[in-house]
């Protein structure tokens, strides 16, 4: 039987349950940089409720966001999620820029991303694994045993999910649920070793300032300047909150998928939102904030577990830290997928790509992530590609909370199983706030946004050379 056959004989399944989706949000959205940017964050904003305040805002973007997508996920509940979304509202050349930058950077820089984290703190452990252990120099380039393991991350989760949905729905499901209740345990052990001490209340000294804290004190900023500390520290958090559209493309594998993507999107936020704010109410009640701005490698959760647990808390983080980066990484590689198959079957991808599997998963797409994602991770060029497309990624989701209202506009007679919550309030809140940000780092971060939006604007000529390659057939 050919492969076509095969494919003819099978689709997607509905597996996912309410639960699953959940986990899939949460799953997907924590990784490590609940343990890191908030180091970045206090550097910029030096204060307690700086702090907190960047965090909150961050949360509140991401569920109104996710409350706004519900809409969407209820007209169009099939494989794809957003790059649906911008193609219905817009047009098949908005979803394509999406697509691409999507494959290019978004997914499969956060899979590689994700990748060396696992290898770095798994490195806490295991020491031969460490970037430093080089296993390949030559003059061009150097292969180090972090790059290794982390490619044999991404590989190993690929070929669990190339068996089918059962098997990464269970990594996805043991693996999330292992670090809420892992994560929720820090903060309480942190909130009781935080009550005989005075550090939160020195903390609160400096109350809901913003000013830059260096090595040798408080700089004041001057100006404007502050409102570019605010969208430079905003970076790291929205990063940190991102990744929780992924349940959107897998929606044609999701039961009863008009209420439960966006019932999954809302708990799944709100869930996750409320645990970084909780771990950074932690961060204040153990450590001050020079120790949070200041840790080694901008470590902060490596450090506070010291603080709590002893030489120990080094190990227990590492270890804490696997589990989540590898439960993020299924979920980033199950979910991303369906879209690259999405898009081939529009004729905007290798057309092998659009066909499932025996166990109704599409596999080339699968592996064809699993390849470009080890070559970032080759690269050690990753973190610079993530860092050029948030604002890109931004953008998209600007477009796509825009999109909710040109559809109301322009197809008022769709059926609309869920419509987006206190609507048009909270998608113009969104839209507004976001706006505000990409402009800021236009103006503050323009070595970073540029390139960003040069990657996105490399498409187009690869979109219309798509187009005439299937005309000619």
């Amino acid at each position: 039987m050919s492969e076509t056959d095969i494919d003819s004989q099978n689709t997607f399944k509905r597996s996912f349950k309410l639960f699953d989706a959940t986990m899939i949000v949460a799953g997907s959205m924590i990784g490590s940089g609940i343990f890191l940017v908030s180091a970045d964050i206090v550097r910029n904003v030096g204060s307690a409720g700086g702090l907190l305040v960047i965090w909150l805002i961050t949360g509140l973007l991401t569920v109104a966001a996710a409350l706004s997508y519900g809409e969407l996920s209820g007209m169009f509940p099939k494989a794809g999620g957003q790059y649906i979304y911008l193609k219905e509202a817009f047009n098949p050349l908005v979803g394509f820029l999406y697509g691409w930058s999507f494959f290019g950077v978004i997914q499969t820089g956060s899979i590689a991303a994700v990748g060396v984290a696992f290898s770095k703190f798994s490195a806490y452990l295991f020491p031969v694994l460490s970037e430093k252990n080089i296993l390949l120099s030559t003059s061009f380039f150097q292969i180090s045993a972090a790059q290794i393991t982390s490619i044999g991350l991404v590989v190993l989760l690929t070929y669990i999910n190339t068996r089918g949905v059962q098997h990464g729905k269970f990594v996805q499901s043991i693996f999330t649920v292992t670090k809420l209740l892992a994560l929720f345990g820090l903060v309480i052990f942190g909130f009781i070793m935080g009550a005989k001490h005075q550090i939160w209340q020195q903390n609160w000294l400096t109350g809901f300032s913003i000013q830059q804290l260096t090595p040798t004190g408080i700089v004041p900023y001057t100006g404007m300047a502050i409102f570019g500390a605010i969208a430079a520290s905003m970076v790291g958090s929205l990063f940190s909150s991102d990744s929780w559209n992924n349940v959107t493309f897998i929606a044609g594998e999701i039961q009863n998928p008009q209420r439960n993507i966006g019932l999954s999107l809302f708990l799944g936020t709100l869930i996750v939102t409320s645990i970084y704010l909780f771990t950074n109410i932690m961060y204040l009640s153990v450590l001050d904030l020079s120790a949070i701005a200041f840790a080694e490698n901008d470590r902060v959760g490596v450090l506070a577990s010291q603080h709590i647990f002893g030489d120990i808390g080094t190990n227990i983080v590492a270890l804490f830290l696997m589990i989540s980066t590898f439960g993020c990484n299924n979920g980033l590689i199950l979910s991303g997928a369906r879209v690259y198959y999405t898009m081939a079957k529009d004729g905007l991808f290798f057309k092998s790509v659009a066909q499932l599997n025996k166990n109704a998963v599409p596999e080339k797409a699968l592996w064809i992530q699993c390849v470009w994602a080890s070559v970032l991770c080759l690269s050690g060029k990753y973190g610079q590609l993530l860092d050029y497309v948030i604002f890109v990624v931004l953008i998209f989701y600007i477009l796509t909370i825009v999109g909710i209202i040109r559809l109301r506009i322009t197809k008022p007679h769709l059926p609309r199983p869920y419509k987006a919550f206190a609507y048009p309030f909270l998608p113009l809140l969104y839209i507004l706030a976001a706006s505000s940000i990409c402009i800021l780092l236009l103006i503050y971060k323009p070595s970073f946004t540029w390139p960003g939006l040069g990657i996105v604007l490399l498409g187009i000529p690869v979109y219309y050379l798509l187009l005439r390659k299937k005309q000619d057939f």
